[in-house]
This record gives C-alpha cells, sequence and structure tokens, in this order.
C-alpha cells in the first residue's frame, strides 16, 4: 500500500488497472468470494466457516427488490444474540464496488424487518471495501478491511447511548480548556462531526495549548459515548512522554497505554499514546474498527508522506493538530483532514493571541546578529594573516590553504570558532534575564550534532565558571536524553542553555523559555 497522497488522475490510473488485471484473471463472483473476500474476512477474525458467526447465502422471503420477495444475503455476520451485525453483497472483480450498495441496502431492510435491528452494510468486490452505517451515517466510506465481531458490538452499543455533542458541554472540559478560543475549537469540531464529517483541522498557535484542547475533545468524545479507545500521536518520544504526563494531570481516572513502551497492546485502555513509528509497527495486529477516534499532534505534510498508512488503516474520526499558520498548510494535509476547502475546522493564530487583552501569547522581539563569515563565507585568500593561522590550525594546512566555503556550508562541513564565539558571548551578554539577573532558559538551535556540540565546547572556553552546568547538547544520540530535557524545564536550576538540532523545535512544552537563538 502506497503511503504517499494520490492525485485524481493517479487513482483513476489505479482503478484502471486494477480492473484490467481482474478481468485478465476472469474471476466470477463465486472465485472472488472463496480467493479474496473469504480470506479478508478471516482476517478481520471471523470463523468464516462457521454459519453461526457468518452465513453465506442467508434466505430472505421478504426482499423487496424481487417480485417474489425471495433472495439470498452473499454473507450475513451474527451477533451472540442471534442477530444480525452486518451484512454483505460481494460483487465480481470486475464489477465496479458500487453496484452492490442499493442491493445491500434492501437486504439489511429485509433483515431489520426480521430481527427488529438494523445491520451495518459491506459491499465488496475483493479489491473495495465500502462500510456504510446507514443508521448513523447518510454516506458510506472506504475501509481497509472488515470489521471484527467485537468492533461492530461497539458501533451498536454506540447507535444506542451516544450523545449530542452539542448539547450539556461537560464542565470538566472547561477545567481542562477553558479559554475562549480553546472552547471554540473544541465546539467546532464537535458540531463538525455532529454533522456527519468525519475529520477536522485545528490550527493554534504555538503556545496557545493544543494538547490541552485535545485532551477537554478527548473528553467530550469519551463523555459523550462517541468513543471507546482514542488514539494520540505524535512524532517523537519525547513528545509521547509528555503527553501521557497531561492525560494524567487532566484525566487522571482514564486508563491510559503508552505505545512501545512494551511490545503489548493493553485492551482495557481508553487512551493511547503513541509515535507514529511506534504505531506503525503494531498497527497490523489491531482490527480496522479498534480505535474510534485519532488525534494527531504536529500534523503537517511529512506525517502523510511517511505514515499515512496508519490513517488508511483505521476507519476512525481523525482530528489534526498545528501550529502551521493556515497559508503555508499543504493541500494534502487539508485533504487527510477532511477540508477540501482548503480551510482549518478551527483557527487561531499569533495576531489574534497578542490582540487580546491581555495578551495571551509574548510578543516576540527578533535581534539579528551577523558576522563577515556568515555573510560571505569563508575563503583562505581574502582571510587576514591571524584567521589564516586560525583555519589553519583547525583544518591543517594544505586544507585551509583550499578552503573555499559559502555561508550556509558554517557549521555543516566546516566550524568557524570567532563566528560561534560571537553567537555565545553575545547571548551572555545580551539575551533575556530571569529573576535574580540568571540568564532565561535559552535554546541554541544548531546546523548538526557535531555543530551542537562544538557550540557548547566553546561555551566550556569562553565560560569555565558555568561549563556544562549551564549549557549542555541535547540531541537523539545523548545517552538519557529524556533525563536531560526534564532538567532543562526546571525553572530555578543552573542548566539555562540547551543546544539543540531538531529535537526541541516542536511540540516540546517549556514555558521558561526567554532566549531562542538560530545559530544556523
Amino acid at each position: 500500500k502506497q503511503a504517499e497522497m494520490l492525485s485524481d488522475e493517479d487513482l483513476d490510473l489505479r482503478k484502471q488497472q486494477s480492473s484490467q488485471v481482474a478481468q485478465s484473471l476472469g474471476w466470477d463472483e463465486a472465485a472472488t468470494r472463496r480467493y479474496l473476500i473469504d480470506a479478508q474476512i478471516a482476517q478481520a477474525g471471523w470463523e468464516v466457516n462457521n454459519p453461526q458467526e457468518v452465513e453465506k447465502e442467508h434466505k430472505l422471503t421478504n426482499f423487496k427488490g424481487t417480485p417474489s420477495g425471495r433472495g439470498a444475503v452473499d454473507y450475513v455476520f451474527w451477533g451472540d444474540d442471534g442477530k444480525p451485525l452486518a451484512v454483505l453483497e460481494a460483487k465480481k472483480t470486475s464489477r465496479s464496488v458500487q453496484d452492490g450498495r442499493e442491493q445491500v441496502r434492501l437486504y439489511a431492510d429485509a433483515l431489520e424487518e426480521t430481527y427488529r435491528q438494523r445491520p451495518v452494510l459491506f459491499y465488496s468486490n475483493g479489491y473495495q471495501l465500502f462500510i456504510w452505517d446507514d443508521a448513523v451515517y447518510n454516506t458510506p466510506r472506504q475501509l481497509f478491511n472488515f470489521y471484527d465481531k467485537e468492533s461492530l458490538q461497539k458501533l451498536f452499543f454506540q447507535r444506542q447511548y451516544k450523545q449530542d455533542l452539542t448539547q450539556n458541554y461537560p464542565n470538566r472540559c472547561q477545567n481542562i480548556a477553558g479559554r475562549m478560543y480553546q472552547t471554540a475549537a473544541i465546539k467546532a469540531v464537535a458540531e463538525s462531526f455532529q454533522n456527519q464529517r468525519r475529520s477536522a483541522l485545528i490550527v493554534q498557535a504555538t503556545g496557545t495549548g493544543k494538547t490541552r484542547v485535545a485532551i477537554a475533545l478527548i473528553h467530550l468524545l469519551l463523555e459523550k459515548k462517541w468513543a471507546k479507545r482514542v488514539l494520540f500521536l505524535c512524532d517523537r518520544r519525547e513528545l509521547r512522554r509528555q503527553a501521557d504526563e497531561a492525560f494524567k494531570d487532566f484525566l487522571p481516572s482514564e486508563p491510559r497505554c503508552l505505545v512501545g513502551e512494551t511490545g503489548e497492546i493493553d485492551n482495557a485502555a481508553r487512551v493511547y499514546v503513541s509515535t507514529y513509528p511506534a504505531m506503525m509497527n503494531r498497527f497490523a495486529q489491531l482490527n480496522t474498527g479498534y480505535f474510534d477516534v485519532i488525534v494527531a499532534d504536529e500534523s503537517h505534510r511529512s506525517i502523510y508522506n511517511k505514515y499515512g498508512d496508519i490513517f488508511d488503516y483505521f476507519d476512525a474520526l481523525r482530528v489534526g493538530l498545528t501550529a502551521t499558520p493556515v497559508s503555508f498548510i499543504s493541500r494534502n494535509t487539508y485533504s487527510l483532514f477532511g477540508c477540501e476547502n482548503q480551510m482549518p475546522t478551527y483557527s487561531f493564530d499569533l495576531e489574534e493571541a497578542w490582540a487580546h487583552e491581555p495578551p495571551y501569547l509574548a510578543r516576540y522581539v527578533v535581534k539579528e546578529m551577523t558576522t563577515e563569515f556568515l555573510r560571505e563565507g569563508i575563503r583562505y585568500d581574502q582571510l587576514s594573516a591571524e584567521q589564516k593561522r586560525q583555519l589553519e590550525e583547525d583544518l591543517g594546512e594544505e586544507e585551509a590553504q583550499n578552503a573555499d566555503f559559502e555561508a550556509a556550508q558554517l557549521g555543516k562541513d566546516i566550524f568557524s570558532y570567532a563566528t560561534d564565539s560571537a553567537i555565545i558571548t553575545n547571548l551572555m551578554e545580551k539575551g533575556l534575564r530571569a529573576k535574580y539577573g540568571r540568564l532565561g532558559k535559552t535554546i541554541i538551535f544548531a546546523q548538526s550534532q557535531k555543530h551542537a556540540e562544538h557550540l557548547e565546547k566553546i561555551f566550556c572556553q569562553l565560560y569555565p565558571q558555568y561549563g556544562t552546568a549551564m549549557c549542555k547538547v541535547i540531541h537523539h544520540g545523548i545517552q538519557h536524553v529524556d533525563h536531560l530535557i526534564e532538567e532543562f524545564k526546571q525553572p530555578d536550576n543552573a542548566f539555562r542553555i540547551a543546544v539543540s538540532v531538531d529535537m526541541l523545535d516542536t511540540g516540546i512544552d517549556v514555558p521558561e523559555i526567554l532566549n531562542l537563538v538560530f545559530a544556523k
């Protein structure tokens, strides 16, 4: 299965190719069922040859599709109470899957009349599978695979007990995310889901509480019986741990599963917190209907490019969270979260946060600092005698004499002691201070791991009285890096400067940060 988002033209081509292959195989409906559909049903955990679970050719006498009322349902999936959970109409591979839609609806009408329970509708041609729970949704949707019995039973529970998301807003949601714009975001998603949309995208500026909004929304969906299990996805282990702590603080009574800590998935949990890679390694062991809601933190284009199979596999409500400004969000992200008009479900940007009285966010001030090397690069024949001597010490005489580096290469292919010293000194002299006159918590973003280590080394040379008690490198190659991040988050300790590459660039919650230095 391809993870990239295909264009309409690509999809049409794939369908034509699939149809051509199916026609070349020449499978009739019986062969399609035997070789494709039966295997898919079995893969979903059904005993396909046990008529008490999956009955084939179930006879009807009240079928409105024939004058006599007689008909035969291709497959009926039975519940433990002897009532139909689902009905499936199969077509041969060369037929359009949509040819089965109205026929299966008439089968469901007949079964509902007999058993006083409307089954869920499936229809398939072996290559494409659709579900239509028309007691709840007016629009069918494509599935990766069949629901298992537990997932179908969950649908019937939700039919009976789920409540209107737009009525009787829970006080606890207000306690978790009570700012005006946070409540508005939750209610916008709730209204969208209530109106039968199944995807939503929330855009909020960094620092405005996207995680709180997500947790309050999850509480609403659990409380209103729209969800039994919720998956919260983030892209790094540190963000997974941070999200887990937030759920522990705001929803302490909800059982949680930290996916990836062990090889097991706890079926008794209600909230599952996972990185994208951890779920990629495990999703195939779960049923398509296992999760009711997927919340994707820091949603952007690369998420679908790398991890689109997760969203394709699970038949769940989707909520995307991002701080990316509306005008920079990719078409793929909008499409993934059901915003075909390229407008998010809800947006609250920096300007709105600043405009509030009092402001929700502090305004930032940009102070540019440059050096000749940062502007012009390094060329040996343009250096002073002292600069040539230092470059020769750093690189060796022969390599230094051949030096011809563009400005963009500094920190990547070559390190400049003078430039990095100027960056460190400028921070120590002009950086914003916290209480007691100490340097405010600071992140320096380096070009690479080696550049980060070079900056730490220079800091220790310039300020040995502070050394690595004050300035430490944080990147994926550091042992016990989670402990370092926790140490950095403590507001009043000696650890004031974290030198990072990309590990602290999105999602890390450190309210005490006063200075950001972009040394790249």
